[in-house]
């Protein structure tokens, strides 16, 4: 693999010679720029604004523009020449856990390799030195017009640098959270787990970019002029929520039948069928929106006959209806009162009697009195 830097390690007063080697590759389909009226290439030259005149690369050096829009011209050997320790050299500052690293601070990747055979027992040590002590160390050096921190540590026999962005390069991720409160209930935490246990583990080395086979399949088919579209892909009507239970479930369900296991458990507790089933969202009646009115008096409502037979028997049920209330709450009253006498003393209970009796014969008395006088007042019919 071609070297892109050549430094040395800084251990204390220890130095070792080493190269700097990319450690990762892309393999991500680059296309080009074309004319569509006629496919042809659009390329880019390099012109200096001055003149016109397109120049190559070896003509091209670096330069600083101030805000007045002069150019300040900077070589290579103006960044040579900077009174850093790091401008050749992977500086070792500190050991800490490989624990203590943000994942976040990761970015490029580079393998160290010992530069020379002097430069082998060094190298060693220091490799041996970092898996004894199950840390990594901590680094600063200089690479492309920038000083930068690392992180050392072990693959294989091989010591490996993680470059590092420095902690004022990490963004605080404010308003990224779900606003408001979430409450997640256990049965939900219980099926989260059992997706987890049974998914498992993976050999990451068996994963595979789909993306970028798909894309290759598709040029290599209009190559031939044998490509043809897919059908379109379906997407989530918009409104909708997926149950999440259910959803859970299935996604147990299928994770089993995939490791040719058998559904047990909370994951069979849930519906049949390999997707999972979708809830409308429904507006609270809070909002106050008249689509919310409507849909209620949509629900509730139900076709009526209209007629006059119709009618009056809705009035004799009302009617009816109206007077068994009536007669429950009476009896519920009476229930009331014979509960309370009874828990009185028994001779509490024969006064009420009593009492009940006298009323009842007043009442009695005064209804004969009523319709004697009504008797008396009726007109006599005179005969001819």
């Amino acid at each position: 693999m071609r070297s892109i830097w050549n430094g040395a390690i800084s251990f204390g007063l220890v130095s070792i010679p080493i190269k700097l080697v990319n450690a990762t590759e892309s393999h991500s389909i680059s296309f080009r720029q074309i004319h569509l009226s006629d496919g042809g290439r659009i390329r880019y030259r390099k012109v200096c604004e001055l003149d016109g005149e397109e120049v190559t690369n070896a003509e091209i050096g670096k330069g600083y523009e101030e805000p007045d829009g002069a150019i300040i011209p900077i070589t290579d050997e103006d960044l040579a020449q900077l009174p850093i320790a790091t401008a050749k050299t992977i500086e070792i500052v500190s050991f800490v856990p490989a624990d203590e690293i943000d994942p976040l601070q990761m970015d490029a990747a580079y393998y160290l390799a010992a530069n020379g055979a002097t430069a082998a027992k060094p190298y060693t040590l220091l490799r041996e030195a970092l898996k004894r002590s199950r840390q990594v160390a901590i680094a600063k050096y200089a690479l492309r017009g920038r000083e930068r921190l690392g992180m050392l540590r072990v693959v294989d026999d091989v010591i490996a640098m993680h470059g590092l962005l420095w902690p004022d390069e990490i963004r605080e991720p404010e308003g990224v959270a779900p606003e408001g409160s979430v409450s997640v209930r256990d049965a939900e935490l219980d099926l989260a787990d059992a997706l987890m246990a049974t998914l498992g583990e993976v050999d990451i080395s068996s994963l595979r970019d789909e993306y970028r086979d798909a894309v290759e399949s598709m040029i290599e088919a209009k190559a031939e002029g044998a490509f043809e579209p897919p059908a379109e892909v379906g997407t989530e009507p918009a409104g909708k929520v997926i149950d999440l239970m259910a959803a859970l479930e299935n996604s147990v369900r299928a994770a089993k039948a995939a490791r040719g296991e058998a559904a047990s458990g909370a994951g069979a507790a849930g519906t049949e069928g390999g997707e999972a089933e979708v809830t409308p969202m429904r507006r609270s009646a809070s909002s106050g929106s008249g689509g919310s009115r409507t849909s209620r008096k949509s629900a509730g409502s139900a076709p009526k006959d209209v007629g006059g037979k119709k009618s009056t028997a809705t009035t004799a049920k009302k009617t009816a209806a109206s007077g068994t209330a009536k007669k429950s709450a009476a009896k519920s009253t009476s229930k009331s009162a014979s509960a309370k006498s009874a828990s009185g003393a028994r001779s509490g209970t024969v006064k009420s009697t009593s009492a009940a009796k006298k009323t009842s014969a007043k009442k009695t008395a005064s209804a004969a009195k009523t319709a004697s006088g009504a008797k008396k007042a009726a007109p006599r019919k005179r005969t001819a």
